[in-house]
């Protein structure tokens, strides 16, 4: 276990800061902020850090987020510069969604009932709309904006209250989604798609900018959206019922963690022209392969013409985001914060998604230095569909040394272990092979689990088959 290595990795990070502070207390303290944040504290609020740091009371902690001079925004750019330095790939995926935070009364900024998708049901909460860059090598958050409804943005006095600035007023979900795609492309002028669900994919400022400037997007769309084709103008909901069965591709969109997660595809070209080089869009049909069929829709647009494994590809990174999501909330204390004041919500984020962003990046340069016997497919794979069932390759059986590559999860766990237990080293390093071995036979058991019924021996061929002209 490298955990020197990866403290040292961690300590470089914070060394590229020293920038975004104007002195040497809030850097320290910030600090000390993110070692809470990736220590054994369960729950991680002012009062619970500044008991892992050993302080009287939280007020170091409250007023580094409240008082203490210094530059969040600034933090944001370094730690997304970091990002783009390990992950990017030349099919990497900006990927947009939002999440909620549940909260009690009502001063918080931003906070009313409204959706949350976290509750599945409508809460007191507030929203915040995300960015995180998803690619073959890793997935890390790379941005954040508050979400500040209607009813904050015309009561200026409730929103002075709460620390929201004079200049910031109403925007949308997608225009704060397009703010941070402005952001990720002026600083690196590399995106190679952009995806999102249907409340991104139904704006069409945000599918304008990303046409103007030559950027792909998968966005997710509503079954009623209407498109033209060559047999008119039809819901996309429609046009499913047009394709026949032998248009239909298997594709698995990458590996999860129980095998492939397969589902039939098929691509329908439309006459809707977008973009300076006047390309069609298209629209890409996602069906389950359980018995219900269940149909998914998304607008799709390249600046050059892609296969539809590499369109695959990008919706199924899509997921990625929820995975940033739940091991930031998790593992570094995401939606753990109890402050109320606007700018207190962007430091507490920002800390948090740079500790989870350097878990991220560690985890991958383990994996870089331990590769897995049995690497996960990373992009689409094209299945042909045979009588008798799809010819995926089985995996073999692991032995009892195969073992899954740490996890940022583990790699949080461990740390807090060895720097805050007695534990003996090598009693934590034998539980974490151990754990990882057995972790490693229950994957192969769950993928041969999916792949056993009706599923024949033999090679993954990726299909070739272009989109559809009904």
């Amino acid at each position: 276990m490298d955990v020197v290595v990866w403290e040292a990795g961690l300590e470089e990070l914070f060394a590229r800061l020293s920038d975004c502070f104007r002195s040497d207390q809030p850097r320290a303290q910030a600090r000390a902020y993110v070692a809470g944040l990736l220590s054994r504290t369960e729950r991680k609020n002012g009062w619970t850090l500044a008991e892992f740091s050993r302080d009287a009371g939280p007020q170091k902690m409250q007023r580094l987020l409240n008082e203490y001079a210094w530059d969040e925004d600034a933090v944001g750019d370094v730690v997304r510069s970091y990002v783009v330095e390990n992950l990017l790939e030349p099919d990497g995926v900006l990927v947009l969604d939002e999440t909620g935070f549940l909260k009690k009364g009502k001063k918080s900024a931003g906070v009313q009932r409204q959706y949350s998708g976290t509750a599945g049901r409508v809460e007191n909460c507030q929203i915040g709309v995300f960015a995180a860059y998803v690619s073959g090598k890793g997935k890390a958050l790379v941005d954040r904006e508050l979400y500040l409804p209607e009813s904050w943005t015309e009561d200026r006095a409730r929103c002075a209250d709460a620390g929201i600035p004079a200049s910031v007023g109403f925007a949308t979900k997608p225009l704060l989604a397009l703010d941070m795609i402005r952001r990720f492309w002026l600083a690196h002028r590399q995106i190679g798609w952009v995806a999102g669900d249907e409340v991104y994919g139904a704006d069409p400022e945000l599918r304008d900018w990303l046409e103007e400037h030559r950027i792909g997007f998968v966005l997710g769309v509503r079954s009623d959206t209407h498109v033209t084709t060559a047999v008119g103008r039809r819901r996309v909901d429609t046009l499913a019922a047009l394709v026949p069965d032998s248009a239909w591709e298997t594709y698995s969109c990458a590996d999860g963690s129980k095998g492939p997660r397969l589902y039939d595809w098929a691509l329908v070209e439309t006459t809707d022209h977008a973009g300076p080089d006047n390309l069609p869009h298209q629209i890409l049909i996602r069906r389950s392969r359980s018995g219900k069929k269940e149909l998914a829709f998304f607008l799709t647009h390249s600046p050059k013409p892609v296969p539809l494994a590499a369109l695959v590809t990008v919706a199924g990174r899509r997921w990625g985001i929820e995975d940033c999501f739940e091991s930031a909330k998790n593992e570094v204390g995401l939606d753990h914060y109890q402050v109320r004041q606007y700018h207190a919500w962007y430091r507490h984020i920002t800390l948090a998604i740079l500790a989870h962003t350097w878990l991220a990046v560690t985890a991958l340069r383990n994996h870089e230095e331990h590769p897995p016997s049995i690497p996960r497919e990373k992009t689409a794979v094209g299945y042909q569909r045979l009588p008798d069932g799809l010819p995926i390759t089985r995996q073999p059986e692991p032995d009892r040394h195969m073992m899954i590559p740490l996890t940022l999860n583990e790699i949080r766990h461990l740390i807090a272990l060895f720097r805050q237990t007695t534990i003996p080293h090598n009693v934590i390093t034998w539980w974490s092979e151990w754990r990882r071995r057995h972790q490693a036979l229950g994957r192969y058991y769950h993928y041969q689990t999916r792949i056993r019924a009706a599923q024949r021996h033999a090679t993954a061929a990726t299909a070739t088959r272009g989109s559809l002209q009904l």
